[in-house]
């Protein structure tokens, strides 16, 4: 995608014309793949396949002190991790500098920019007497009809939009609908700083005339900017793109989504939190989106419903128990070896090399009730913990007064057991419960805590088929005679 097409402009153009929907997600890489952002990228990538058109991907790293190359790294992860590939090369904005510094200086050619030679110290008065006077802060225009002469030769300027002053500017945008802003409470925005190094207002506008783009999914709180961003669209004479400013996540509580309410990297929602990226991309979608009661959107569905027009005009509001139940739909759904898979480095004992194997042999079982991966590691760690187990309090409570005695019994009818099965197993233990004249649940409860260790485990009769015969009674030995275990 590189070449004279990205340096003319030429691209736009010829994708305008031929009138192909494209979309682009534009991160700065500063940090994490934001949760919020990824919405931002699921609808821009959403939209544009709906449309059968292209998602781009920018990183735009003009900030150079912030910018760095693990969060560009972070942000490719998260956006691969959640399925939301995009078309072509991805475009790194600080590259295009010189492209930007040539449409400044078309502007200048224009007239329609002007270079602005006010010092930092004139630029704060300014502002000490706009506060003092409870004006709103904006640059005053000072330069804005002034020739610059031989005591400005040599020093420092900065060029600036000549923006309209007369009349409004009017959106009409897809998602907020119609909003209107009077222009004379647009400044002259900043286009080149003084070092000639272009601003986010310019660089944004020119990339996205030349990728192509022809219509601008992003955040409302970029809403303001549209308007500031327009003046440099009409005095370059381009298309205007169309735009779909989507509400901000926020929390529970209402107020905008930050560190206090939890993981806000997508890395986090994965590594951390152990939810699969089909959890994390159907919450995402239905966060500000839907399409009727329909809760379990696959992407396949996704595609084909999705339109701008299902956005919703209020803040969507992040609900963490709303994604954990979503995510263990869709862990009991997953592939149990593709799960296992991710289960696996998880368990902090040796699982060894049949580990993956009996994990997979599990996952029917443990994947039931659980809502993260994480929760299936937990679980499934008793299958693999060297004996002779230690077990937490509560298991050992069930394990006084004569349930050993009873384990005893137990561990003796299991040996009787020819077809190492859970029927099998289920009718040998029955025996037991009724011969004792006790209830099943009295001994399987202290069965439980001698081979897993635990309260809560996976079915009893499952647990002892997962194990196998052999690690199953010596368990239960190790619990039966403590002392002969040790």
């Amino acid at each position: 995608m590189a070449g004279t097409a990205w340096e003319t402009g030429a691209l736009g153009a010829s994708t305008a014309a031929g009138g192909e929907v494209v979309t682009r997600f534009a991160p700065s890489p500063t940090g994490f793949l934001h949760i919020g952002g990824a919405r931002t990228a699921l609808f821009n990538y959403l939209y544009a396949r709906h449309m059968g058109g292209r998602f781009l991907l920018r990183i735009e790293d003009t900030d150079r002190a912030r910018s760095t190359q693990p969060a560009i790294e972070a942000i490719l992860d998260g956006m691969t991790w959640l399925g939301l590939d995009w078309d072509g090369e991805v475009v790194y904005q600080f590259e295009r500098a010189q492209r930007h510094a040539e449409v400044a200086q078309a502007l200048l050619d224009k007239g329609a920019a002007y270079r602005c030679y006010a010092t930092a110290e004139e630029l704060e008065a300014m502002r000490a007497e706009q506060r003092a006077a409870k004006l709103p802060m904006r640059y005053d225009g000072r330069w804005r009809d002034c020739a610059p002469g031989l005591e400005q030769e040599g020093k420092p300027f900065v060029v600036r939009l000549r923006a309209e002053r007369e009349g409004e500017t009017i959106i009409d945008d897809r998602v907020q609908g119609p909003v209107t802003v009077q222009n004379a409470e647009l400044d002259d925005m900043v286009l080149l700083r003084s070092d000639g190094t272009p601003t986010y207002m310019l660089a944004v506008v020119v990339d996205d005339h030349d990728m192509g783009v022809t219509h601008v999914i992003r955040g409302d709180d970029h809403l303001n900017n549209a308007f500031r961003q327009m003046g440099i669209i009409h005095a370059m004479g381009w298309q205007e793109p169309v735009y779909a400013h989507i509400p901000l996540i926020h929390g529970a509580d209402g107020a905008k989504l930050s560190k206090r309410h939890g993981a806000l990297g997508v890395d986090a929602y994965r590594d951390e939190m152990g939810m699969l990226p089909e959890a994390v991309n159907n919450y995402l979608l239905r966060m500000g989106w839907g399409h009727g009661d329909d809760e379990f959107i696959s992407r396949e569905q996704a595609i084909e419903w999705f339109d701008l027009d299902a956005v919703g005009r209020a803040p969507a509001r992040f609900d963490l128990k709303k994604l954990e139940n979503l995510n263990g739909h869709y862990l009991r759904e997953a592939d149990d070896a593709r799960l296992a898979a991710l289960v696996a480095p998880k368990i902090q004992e040796n699982i060894g090399p049949d580990g993956p194997d009996l994990l997979r042999r599990a996952m029917p079982f443990l994947k039931v009730r659980a809502k993260s991966i994480n929760e299936i590691a937990d679980s499934a760690s008793f299958l693999f913990r060297t004996r002779p187990l230690d077990v937490d309090e509560g298991a050992a409570k069930l394990l006084e007064d004569g349930a050993r005695q009873l384990l005893a019994r137990t561990r003796d009818a299991l040996a009787a057991v020819g077809d190492w099965s859970a029927p099998a197993l289920e009718a040998a233990i029955r025996e037991v419960a009724e011969e004792a004249q006790i209830g099943l649940g009295k001994v399987a409860q202290p069965l439980r805590a001698a081979l897993t260790g635990r309260t809560t485990s996976p079915g009893i009769f499952d647990v002892l088929a997962l194990l196998g015969r052999e690690e199953s009674l010596a368990r239960l030995s190790d619990q039966v005679d403590p002392a002969a275990g040790h």
